[in-house]
């Protein structure tokens, strides 16, 4: 007879051990260095994991351009990726980079290259020597004897400026001869595989052959990053797992054609998740489709927030307010949580330089009696506004012990008065204190 599964939760034996800490699997892989005069991204080994982004005006666009870097860079991005596809646009490169550095911005320019790498590389050694790395498409770099050819112009480029490079294979645009083989291979076994798992396959090895044959020409292991995109969640955590596993090198994590909205923000999120709760995954690119409108900075804040909510990273104080129910018919603590929601991330890019540590504060802005009290008190800083039928008092805690109570039609704003002294008081001197 089967055991009772509700007596196997009060023996000692299931109170032997401490339930294991929520905690993301350490990583294990080589560290890169992405520098840029004297601003060094390090990538992989035990440095966090990086956010990257990519620009989509037309890299000829000079100053458009450098506008978009800096609004991505502002925004959070550490390494921003650009189109180099003709020779007006490696022309541009230089430029863009001159463009940023009298605006103060030193974050590191990736040139994207496709078909003709090798030529631009060679032809246009200023644009070579301003980009801090090269992405490698191994599927569109040549094929036959122009293959290897042209890929070793590319990597001769990364060596004689000390670049890295990314081998960056994509489902769209892979290799047709590996693939070709590997499928004909596949139709000799007694038993075939699937044809994603061959696909797969292809994906892994047009990367881990090119990082060898990078690596075989003079490049440093540490200094050649992997990614293997495609465009389903499930398919690229199988993907990246069996890369882990064959491999150390950096490697680089992105749902490649996300989509827009929702579907695209839910896809990455998933996917990215799995794989570094796993310890698998040096940077990340959230690549979304922007909306009507939509600035393409978006990008770039669902990869912090990725970060963020896996604990692995903090990058603005977190604000956690409830849904809302039966119990919080009034919206006053949903208007209150995006009021200082907003106001902190206006706050940061000043606070990020005057208030060391600040990122990681925690405020809760919380809607009723049931869970209000609770959350604040495990918050920095927070209130409990009333619910419906509730007594018209807020009161607000300080690390974790009731400060004072708010009354009247104020509350909002002295809410956030609370909030700004509380910051200057506990990060605005070399040991944190309370501001209670």
């Amino acid at each position: 007879m089967a055991q009772d599964p509700s007596k196997e939760l009060t023996t000692e034996a299931a109170f032997a051990q401490p339930v294991p800490l929520g905690e993301p699997a350490p990583r294990g892989s080589l560290q890169a260095r992405v520098a840029w005069g004297t601003r060094v991204v390090t990538v992989g080994g035990d440095a966090p994991v990086r956010v990257q982004s990519m620009t989509n005006t037309d890299t000829v666009d000079v100053i458009g351009t450098a506008i978009q870097v800096k609004e991505l860079a502002l925004a959070g991005s550490e390494l921003v990726r650009l189109t180099v596809n003709t020779p007006e646009a490696a022309q541009a490169v230089p430029a863009i980079r001159e463009q940023l550095d009298r605006m103060g911005i030193d974050v590191p320019l990736i040139g994207d290259f496709h078909y003709n790498g090798h030529t631009l590389l060679t032809d246009f050694p200023a644009c070579a020597a301003a980009l801090s790395k090269y992405r490698i498409n191994p599927g569109n770099v040549g094929k036959g004897d122009k293959r290897d050819r042209q890929f070793g112009q590319m990597i001769e480029a990364a060596l004689r400026h000390d670049k890295p490079v990314r081998i960056g294979v994509n489902w769209g645009s892979l290799d047709q001869v590996l693939l070709a083989q590997l499928m004909d291979e596949n139709n000799r076994r007694a038993q075939p595989w699937d044809a994603r798992q061959v696909m797969y396959e292809a994906l892994i090895q047009s990367a881990l052959d090119s990082a060898a044959q990078a690596v075989e020409l003079g490049m440093d292991p540490a200094q050649v990053l992997i990614s293997c995109k495609v465009s389903g969640v499930q398919d690229l955590v199988a993907v990246y797992q069996e890369l882990a596993r064959r491999c150390r090198y950096p490697l680089h994590l992105g749902l490649t054609e996300a989509g827009m909205g929702t579907k695209g923000t839910v896809a990455s999120a998933a996917a990215l998740a799995v794989l570094l709760q796993q310890g698998i995954g040096d940077t990340i690119r959230v690549s979304l489709t922007p909306q009507p409108g939509e600035a393409r900075t978006q990008e770039v804040v669902v990869a912090l927030e990725i970060l963020q909510a896996l604990g692995l990273r903090s990058f603005v104080p977190s604000v956690t307010a409830c849904p809302g129910c039966g119990r919080t018919t009034s919206t006053t603590f949903q208007e209150l949580a995006k009021q200082i929601d907003d106001y902190l991330r206006a706050q940061m890019p000043v606070w990020r330089a005057q208030y060391p540590g600040v990122e990681a504060m925690k405020v809760a802005v919380m809607g009723c009696i049931v869970n209000g009290p609770g959350e604040s008190k495990h918050a920095d800083i927070g209130i409990s506004l009333p619910g419906t039928g509730e007594v018209p008092a807020a009161p607000v805690f300080i690390d974790g012990e009731k400060a004072l109570t708010l009354r009247g039609d104020g509350i909002a704003s002295e809410f956030q008065r609370i909030v700004e002294r509380y910051v200057e008081r506990r990060f605005g001197s070399a040991t944190p204190e309370s501001a209670g």
